[in-house]
């Protein structure tokens, strides 16, 4: 079981003008104690044609992080147009949440964002530049993509042996974590691929004292990595 779980994100002031802060309230819980703060990250990709054009809206950590359910709004400014591709700035783009611990993402929540203008004359003839006060940013909150990511929480402390030697916990791993839930169709968020790495064992063959011909038993250990 992972120590973090986010159980809910619900999208807030939506949809609304384009320089609106954004908002979102996140619910989580953890199921026990963790010694360093969890960091809450909101991005906004300004093209997909490059990720110079990334913006990082806010960055905020949370913490102490006790065991329990807590919930908090996450509110930040719209992103910079001065530093967007004037081509990109109507349209439809893509909005990242991501929540990392120790500098380690591990859960990515992405939503298509539509910025478009509410009357038709400007959507058949659209200004230049884009008359930023006349447009709409609309989130699309019912289909996030939703992505999790292994992530080693803290290891735990040394436990005396009962010869009196200290014997340290292997890692932690959070082994039911699923490495990927899709509520809708979303090619823009960006995600890592996993890999698998298959373990074969050495073939051991074992002489019997009659003449019959020895048998082989092939040993094989299928240890496959949790797709990321």
């Amino acid at each position: 079981m992972t120590a973090v779980n986010v159980t809910s994100v619900n999208v807030l002031n939506n949809p609304t003008f384009f320089s609106a802060p954004l908002q979102f309230e996140i619910a989580y819980e953890c199921h026990c104690e963790l010694q360093h703060d969890l960091e809450w990250k909101l991005t906004y990709v300004g093209s997909a044609e490059s990720e110079k054009y990334d913006q990082v809206l806010d960055s905020v950590l949370v913490g102490p992080v006790r065991a329990g359910q807590f919930r908090f709004v996450f509110q930040t400014d719209g992103p910079d147009p001065a530093k967007l591709p004037p081509d990109n700035i109507v349209g439809v783009t893509v909005l990242l949440l991501t929540c990392s611990y120790k500098d380690t993402e591990f859960i990515r929540v992405g939503y298509y964002i539509s910025n478009d203008y509410t009357e038709d004359g400007l959507r058949e003839s659209p200004p230049e530049p884009p008359r930023l006060d006349l447009l709409t940013r609309s989130i699309l909150a019912e289909n996030p993509r939703v992505t999790r990511f292994p992530c080693d929480f803290d290891k735990p402390a040394a436990i005396p042996s009962a010869g009196g030697q200290e014997n340290a916990d292997p890692e932690v791993h959070p082994s039911s974590l699923d490495h990927m839930e899709q509520c809708g169709g979303m090619e823009g968020a960006q995600h890592r691929e996993g890999e698998d790495d298959t373990i074969d064992g050495d073939e051991e063959e074992e002489e019997e004292e009659d003449d019959e011909e020895p048998e082989g038993e092939e040993a094989e250990e299928d240890d496959t990595m949790m797709e990321q």
